[in-house]
């Protein structure tokens, strides 16, 4: 018997032309959900739709492709756009795109630093304008994937492009305390989940084997599952419900975190 327990679910996966993002989308659409890949142009995202239904054997009708460049945030508001305007019950949303912090320090065109920008920003700006939709009906959710190594990162207030002092972990870190810390605004419920160590074009920042994406793909779709309670702000290391950095859970740090990546986005959230 086929695994149906998320028909009728639309969720949509952020980075999901590979990795993480594409095992997700693969057993999401396995389970019966209706998936909406995106990725960073409409050729890419088609491709690996084209993918999944050649070699997953995904029936078509169930996956929608989607592009947007998350360097450029004009491109993310059309994305949430055409999600709303397509999809006006959105009942997941999965913030998995994700880069490396470059050796160089780099800023985008809206003058922001990339990693910042991309893994953070982006997926803030998109939670933002998905809001109508992911609250259309209750029991909508996001999930933030992050990283363990958020505990290691710290947020500069006053100089978040880190202008002054660049290193590449360290803005990679502050990238995904921010996304954990993001998980604790009250608009929309959503969790975090550190899915393991895993074999992606991430994996030089951890320096050692990773596990399959298959495998940490499954920690993501878990929390995904309506049958899967959980409580606003969570953070999970793999299954497990752990406790995040400290600075994830403090009303202080989730409100100034709001108020600067509202500015930083150039408050198009409102």
């Amino acid at each position: 018997m086929p695994d149906t327990t998320l028909s009728s679910r639309t969720v949509l996966v952020t980075g999901a032309t590979s990795g993480i993002g594409l095992e997700t989308a693969r057993q999401l659409a396995e389970r019966g959900a209706t998936v909406l890949l995106h990725g960073r142009t409409a050729e890419e995202a088609r491709a690996a739709a084209d993918r999944l239904v050649a070699t997953a054997g995904i029936d078509a009708d169930r996956l929608c492709s989607m592009g947007a460049d998350f360097t450029r945030l004009d491109e993310v508001e059309t994305l949430a756009a055409r999600v709303v305007a397509e999809h006006p019950h959105l009942d997941v949303l999965v913030n998995n795109a994700g880069m490396a912090a470059p050796e160089r320090h780099t800023i985008t065109a809206d003058g922001n630093e990339i990693a910042f920008q991309v893994n953070f920003l982006a997926h803030y700006l998109l939670t933002c304008l998905l809001e109508p939709a992911l609250t259309s009906t209750p029991g909508g959710r996001v999930v933030n994937v992050s990283s363990s190594l958020h505990r290691t990162g710290s947020i500069q207030w006053s100089d978040p492009n880190r202008a002054r002092r660049y290193s590449r972990l360290a803005a990679y870190a502050q990238s995904q305390l921010a996304l954990t810390v993001f998980a604790a605004d009250p608009r929309v419920t959503a969790v975090s989940v550190h899915p393991g160590v895993c074999d992606t074009a991430l994996l030089p920042l951890y320096a050692h084997d990773g596990v399959t994406p298959t495998e940490s793909a499954a920690h993501v779709v878990r929390l995904c599952d309506p049958s899967v309670e959980v409580v606003n702000g969570a953070y999970y290391d793999r299954a497990e419900r752990v406790d995040p950095a400290p600075a994830a859970t403090e009303d202080r740090t989730v409100k100034r975190l709001s108020k600067l990546a509202d500015l930083l986005v150039g408050h198009r959230t409102a």
